[in-house]
């Protein structure tokens, strides 16, 4: 588990609920938390105390997706999984993923994630591609251009710590998770119809500010530019057939 935060007084209550929601897992797990440019005092004490929790102070702020990809480099487990600290999961979330996981040899499993809002309530958020099998590549079929919905949710993605270096999070200020998703451009994978992932709305979230738009359009063509191209170099032979399913020239 990869987790970036900056330790902000607003954010540390949910990053405590972020942390009591791994502490319900029912399979072993252990999460990297990198400070990004935070101070460590400020770590909530539950967080300090437990020691599945490792911590990486950066020395300066750095942004979410530099920090997540440093953070990547001290992940010693099989199978990774990117999260807010904003954001919760649900109960069953990993066990179901890892226990598809090792049943099947595929490289990803995501699932579906509910939109949290402030009463507590939850919407559910069905992604655009389709539960099931899909081998490497398919999800991009189902994000046809850059504009479109993105097919699946990122912070729902457990995958293999290999493809995961292989397509970490992308060099952007915004939408530096879109590029994550990449990683089902390398190997087969399945997505569960059932929820794994909390998404918080609340009025702090990057994406609530009103400058996020300037950079959206450009932050998601070039995610989608990344994962069609990493599926072209990776699967050359089915790269005809690929690039005939998606628009790749954004």
């Amino acid at each position: 588990m990869v987790i970036a935060t900056q330790l902000r007084p607003e954010r540390l209550a949910f990053l405590a609920d972020m942390h009591a929601s791994l502490c319900r897992q029912s399979v072993p797990w252990e999460a990297c938390v990198v400070l990004d440019g935070a101070d460590p005092a400020r770590l909530p004490a539950a967080l300090a105390a437990d020691p599945r929790i490792r911590t990486l102070a950066l020395p300066r702020a750095v942004g979410a997706a530099c920090a997540r990809n440093f953070a990547l480099n001290e992940v010693r487990t099989e199978y990774v999984q990117w999260a807010d600290d904003d954001d919760e999961f649900t109960d069953f979330a990993m066990a179901l993923r890892l226990r598809t996981l090792e049943e099947t040899g595929v490289g990803w499993c995501a699932g579906y994630s509910q939109d949290l809002h402030e009463d507590g309530s939850t919407t559910l958020w069905r992604c655009p591609t389709p539960p099931g099998r899909h081998e490497a590549g398919d999800v991009w079929r189902y994000w046809k251009d850059p504009a479109d919905t993105i097919p699946l949710g990122p912070t729902t993605l457990l995958a293999r710590t290999d493809l995961v270096r292989a397509a970490p999070m992308g060099g952007l200020v915004q939408g530096e998770d879109y590029c994550a998703l990449a990683v089902t451009c390398l190997a087969p994978g399945i997505l569960l119809p059932v929820p794994v992932y909390r998404y918080r709305k609340h009025p702090a979230q990057m994406t609530a500010q009103d400058s996020y738009d300037e950079l959206e359009k450009m932050a998601r063509a070039f995610a989608h530019g990344f994962g069609a191209s990493l599926h072209a170099a990776a699967h050359p032979r089915r790269d005809c057939r690929f690039r005939e399913s998606v628009d790749t020239s954004t």
